[in-house]
């Protein structure tokens, strides 16, 4: 490579060194991957393998990928995916079911008051909800070692390792969306 060439990334790898880095990347953790997948699998057969989400293509791809980072175990993209996929999803159903004339950039405050008082929700679905949006929280915006719900305080207040906490955040996020 002549000076001031970048090289591509991966220009120093075959093909069979990746393949198999591809392989030992997916035996990592494959009992947790199977298991995950089983549930998704599971959640999909009591709902119908056809259930119509409101949203359309967002609503769409923010299910699938959520459910691929969910087997994979990118949990902190689980509950990002998650919480966007809610978000989207109780927005278009209210638009969608011509319930209420809904402004332009709803707030997910105001689409959850909104879905409460159609009664689309109940109290305590909306107290999950926000609780899912704690969960988010942190993990989008800078957190303090200092303020609880930085994912190092929960770690320490716990005595748990951060990638437990996250994996229980990934569960409770993923099945939120049943609410």
């Amino acid at each position: 490579m002549a000076d001031g060439e970048q090289g591509d990334l991966l220009s120093g790898i075959d093909d069979v060194s990746l393949m198999r880095f591809l392989l030992e990347d997916l035996h990592d953790d494959l009992l947790g991957k199977v298991q995950r997948f089983r549930y998704l699998h599971d959640v999909g057969e009591q709902h119908g393998r056809r259930t119509m989400l409101f949203g359309g293509h967002v609503t769409h791809n923010v299910w699938v990928e959520a459910r691929s980072s969910f087997v994979h175990g990118n949990y902190v993209a689980t509950v990002l995916l998650c919480q966007s996929l809610i978000e989207n999803l109780l927005a278009a159903f209210l638009h969608g079911g011509l319930l209420d004339e809904l402004p332009p950039r709803i707030q997910f405050d105001e689409t959850l008051k909104r879905c409460r008082a159609a009664g689309i929700l109940s109290d305590g679905d909306v107290t999950e909800l926000k609780k899912l949006v704690a969960l988010r929280n942190p993990l989008t915006h800078f957190r303090n070692v200092d303020d609880e719900r930085s994912l190092h305080r929960r770690s320490m207040a716990t005595g748990r390792y951060t990638s437990d906490i996250l994996s229980k955040d990934a569960w409770f996020a993923i099945s939120s969306h049943r609410a």
